[in-house]
């Protein structure tokens, strides 16, 4: 049982919060994350073979501020949580307990844990004690290091491989790291060297909005020296980083940017995204170029002005956009060369969890594990026609900058899909894979914008990509996301839908072992 207040620590988490046992009988795993701008709950499902995707089950999140109920408290005195607060999280945390009952969780596998605020109270352990008195459960408050490791690896969860800087703003806090996935123990790295500021998007929008401007110039001017040194020491740290500035070959950093406020910038983004309707409704792995990410007038400008509801945006988050930008801001003027900003969904619950994972595990490949054979034949069998797809190909070109359904991992996928609904209209059929691409497994890791837009476009080309006037615009939306990466891959797309569907003509029944294909196309 957890004391009431255990504080975790790079030295101690591992043995804090028990590794994954591919031998337990049961896999559901609660967590439950106490920000400083609300309490987010989510219940995954660990199971193997599937327990890299880290599946959700359940989430839920109780907008509670901390760091609101923390300014509450007399000038002249300590920042504590009154006590009305600390009743109302209580019965939050029960209340996410019986959940996770009801789902059958074991109470082993229950993992609460606090940050900034809670480490700033100063009658914390009054509240720790009474969540521990109403659910039971134990309260973990993580050190600003663990707080860097949950976060940048819950973002760094969502891909396959990751070479950038990392950013988590919270609602009290902001941090940024260095992750280079190919580097041997790089988790632990990122964590050591991660820098942590005090300027969260709700603290950050309390001083723009009430302070004295003295108070206001002061912050501003802390927060973008901040961010300039945090960056200069990375650089010292991580010559790879370091090059990306300097190099003149180099066209920049790319960013991988998670927590509230930060999705909030990109949902916002979203919103002014040239493509509209933007046609993938998620911010999580939704990536833009550096030279519109640094738009921050203009993102003002629309938070301003702009009277409707935007995606992904709550009321509270919009009158946080002030904060928001100044934070964006200061990163801009800290690193000049920024590539590309990727938004992640993912966070601490996910990074929690990810830790518990073997090395093996976390650095496999994640796509391939949404669609996985019944047996050793079928694998085969999908093999063979992915084998004989590509090599319709054209062997002396390159196609390391063009992707396609193949260099991104999508082709177990893409050849479950083929023979697919085949039996329904060609018509129908090509509408559905597109609009399949962008909304299915929402949370799947390495399932990112550009995946799903390729995916969706060559699907599409194997039922002949015949759109009715409602499916035109996503067609088209689709294409531009994929142009932004190379306007050449718009072209291979369709050429492998098209090889894809002549390959069905040949053999109209999928092919259930390899050898039937190979009989069929020689």
């Amino acid at each position: 049982m957890a004391s009431v207040m255990d504080i975790t620590t790079l030295d101690n988490f591992a043995s804090q919060m028990p590794p994954w046992d591919s031998s337990l009988s049961n896999h559901l795993y609660g967590l439950v994350d106490i920000g400083s701008n609300g309490i987010r709950f989510s219940i995954s499902d660990l199971s193997p073979p599937r327990t890299r995707l880290l599946r959700c089950l359940y989430r839920e999140r109780a907008a509670i501020s901390l760091f609101d109920a923390l300014n509450k408290s007399p000038p002249s005195g300590p920042l504590a949580f009154p006590s009305d607060v600390i009743t109302q999280v209580s019965k939050t945390v029960s209340r996410f307990k019986s959940i996770a009952d009801a789902y059958g969780v074991p109470k082993e596998n229950m993992s609460v844990f606090a940050t900034e605020a809670m480490r700033r109270a100063e009658n914390a352990a009054v509240m720790l004690e009474a969540i521990f008195q109403t659910s039971g459960l134990g309260v973990r408050i993580l050190s600003p290091e663990v707080e860097t490791l949950f976060g940048s690896m819950g973002a760094r969860s969502g891909f396959t491989v990751v070479n950038g800087l990392f950013l988590d703003l919270g609602g009290g806090s902001v941090q940024m790291t260095y992750l280079d996935s190919s580097m041997d123990g790089y988790e632990i790295k990122a964590a050591q060297t991660g820098k942590s500021l005090p300027f969260g998007a709700a603290k950050l929008i309390n001083v723009l909005e009430r302070g004295e401007v003295g108070a206001r110039d002061t912050a501003v001017s802390t927060l973008q020296e901040g961010m300039r040194t945090a960056f200069a020491k990375l650089q010292q740290q991580f010559p790879s980083l370091r090059e990306t500035q300097t190099d003149p070959r180099s066209s920049g950093i790319d960013l991988y940017l998670c927590g509230g406020g930060f999705r909030g910038y990109g949902s916002m983004l979203m919103h002014a995204d040239p493509t509209q309707p933007y046609p993938i409704p998620a911010v999580g792995a939704y990536t833009v170029r550096g030279s519109f990410f640094g738009r921050t007038k203009d993102m003002r400008k629309v938070n301003t002005e702009y009277e409707g509801k935007v995606f992904g945006m709550s009321k509270r988050r919009r009158q946080q956009f002030p904060a928001i930008a100044t934070v964006v801001e200061a990163l801009i003027g800290a690193v000049p060369r920024i590539r590309s900003a990727t938004f992640c969904s993912g966070g601490s619950r996910e990074g929690a969890l990810f830790m518990k994972l073997p090395e093996y595990l976390r650095e496999g490949h994640p796509l391939p594990l949404l669609c996985r054979p019944s047996n050793d034949i079928k694998v085969k069998a999908f093999q063979s026609v992915m084998t004989t797809v590509q090599s319709a190909l054209p062997t002396n070109f390159d196609f390391s900058d063009i992707p396609t359904v193949f260099n991104l991992g999508l082709g177990p996928l893409f050849v479950s899909s083929i023979w697919t609904r085949i039996g329904e209209p060609s018509d129908a059929n090509a509408a559905f894979e597109l609009h399949q691409a962008i909304i299915r497994d929402p949370g799947a890791p390495g399932l990112t914008h550009l995946a799903r837009a390729v995916l969706g476009l060559s699907l599409a080309f194997r039922w002949g990509a015949d759109f009715g006037p409602i499916d035109r615009p996503l067609h088209l939306n689709l294409q531009k996301i994929v142009s932004q990466s190379n306007p050449e891959a718009n072209f291979w797309a369709e050429y492998i839908g098209v090889v894809a569907s002549l390959l069905a003509t040949l053999c109209p029944a999928e092919p259930d072992k390899a050898e039937g294909l190979k009989q069929v196309v020689k």
